[in-house]
């Protein structure tokens, strides 16, 4: 049995996008190239891969199954080009970090920029996932480590404590909520929202939950990050949901209001995490203990 590359990131593509189209486009390939490639697989393969819906695609068992390996496989080829190109730039090693949108925003940046700085050997692969994703990415052995909110992750995992990640919705100064110091998220779900762009995992989570209650929320704008999104806020465009270290950041400088979310969702204990902290490679090991070093 033969595998093309192309397929496999073809297929992942489209796993997580829920759509052969917008998995092409990820893909840079034609829709109906992407189309008769998955076909293709499924011929190969004797099974089912996708169930085509109106809008979109789901996985199959088998579907599933086959996107957890894929996203292996394409882990390791790229782990395998990086460590190749890494003898022309000088660069030894690299450790595969995957993170939810608040770590990668609000938490880690100043963190890993002083592990580069000590340890210029070692280069970092940090992707954005939310919580569950990334516990399956880690899991499968896609991924070295994982910053993930502490509720998402198994028993079995092995982790510590990196903060709390409070949520909180974020109104324009002279709103009808801006007097108000907790809400329950159903009160505010028929305004008008800007959110993050809806590939973010953050987006992702608080779709989700609006979903639980029934509802759509009215996105009027999605933006790339936290101070453009309570920009927009306080120009009176809508609400939004952000971290509550982001929405402080951005209360010194803008004329908006921050009011603490009851449902639990909203609050959430971060963790580094990793099946094995002993059984990492040397580099993802070095990038742990630079990280205890750092909640200290």
């Amino acid at each position: 049995m033969r595998f093309d590359l192309v397929d496999l990131q073809l297929f992942v593509a489209v796993a997580d996008s829920g759509s052969i189209t917008h998995g092409a486009a990820r893909a840079n390939l034609a829709l109906a190239s992407a189309s008769a490639r998955i076909k293709g697989l499924e011929a190969d393969l004797g099974v089912a891969l996708v169930r085509r819906r109106r809008r979109g695609i789901e996985l199959t068992a088998a579907g599933e199954s086959l996107r957890d390996h894929a996203r292996t496989i394409m882990h390791q080829v790229a782990m395998m080009q990086g460590d190749i190109a890494a003898f022309n730039s000088g660069v030894r090693a690299s450790v595969h970090l995957l993170a939810n949108t608040s770590g990668l925003s609000e938490y880690l940046p100043k963190a890993l920029g002083s592990f580069l700085r000590e340890y210029p050997d070692i280069s970092l692969d940090v992707e954005e996932r939310e919580s569950a994703d990334i516990v399956g990415a880690i899991a499968g052995g896609a991924a070295d480590l994982g910053f993930a909110a502490e509720h998402a992750l198994p028993e079995h995992f092995e982790r510590f404590s990196f903060g709390q990640d409070r949520l909180v919705l974020v109104a324009p100064r002279r709103s009808a909520f801006s007097g108000r110091r907790q809400i329950d998220f159903i009160e505010v779900t028929d305004c008008d929202f800007v959110g993050l762009t809806n590939t973010t995992a953050l987006a992702v989570h608080i779709d989700r939950h609006a979903a639980r209650l029934g509802v759509r929320l009215r996105l009027r704008a999605r933006l790339r990050d936290f101070d453009a999104i309570c920009r927009m806020v306080a120009a009176g465009v809508g609400v939004a949901v952000v971290p509550e270290a982001a929405a402080r950041r951005c209360a010194q400088s803008m004329p908006i209001a921050l009011i603490a979310i009851r449902d639990d969702w909203a609050n959430r204990r971060l963790a580094i995490c990793a099946r094995s902290f002993k059984n990492l490679p040397k580099p993802a090991k070095l990038l742990v203990d630079h990280l205890r070093k750092a909640v200290r």
